[in-house]
């Protein structure tokens, strides 16, 4: 398995083919993003998120969705918006080979911690996340304005 940027830092497109067929294995944990999906990503991009996915003879079989920030609770910080196996893979260790890569590409580039938010109701990843290291360290609120 190899792990390949779809964009570079600054959230230019690198691959857009791999973009395209990344778009199924991401909609099974984001089936809300608005079509077209590459205009909606590049949106997303052009905010400050880069994007990597992981790759089994050619074929999409992860998608991470991140980026650099810098706040007042911890400093810089990698947090990962999006992080997702195929469901219908039966390639192995996909979840770890893209964790592996955030905690290196933080480390790489002076981040003081990996932070992520997950569902309530995604109870499978939460066991993912303990096994990997991660403790719950605040509940995260959220309020509709339209």
């Amino acid at each position: 398995m190899e792990i390949v940027r779809i964009t570079d830092t600054k959230g230019h497109v690198l691959d857009a083919a791999l973009l395209a067929k990344a778009e199924p294995v991401h909609r099974q944990l984001r089936p809300q993003i608005p079509q077209p999906y590459e205009a909606s990503m590049k949106d997303v991009f052009a905010t400050g998120a880069e994007m990597v996915v992981a790759v089994e003879n050619g074929e999409v079989c992860g998608v991470a969705v991140f980026r650099i920030t810098i706040n007042t609770m911890v400093g810089k910080k990698i947090y990962s918006e999006d992080l997702v196996a195929d469901a219908n893979t039966t390639v192995k260790g996909v979840g770890r080979s893209l964790m592996d890569f955030l905690k290196q590409e933080g480390k790489s580039r002076g981040c003081v911690s990996l932070e992520l938010e997950s569902g309530t109701q995604r109870e499978q990843a939460h066991k993912f996340y303990y096994r990997e290291g991660f403790a719950i360290k605040a509940f995260g609120f959220k309020q509709p304005l339209a």
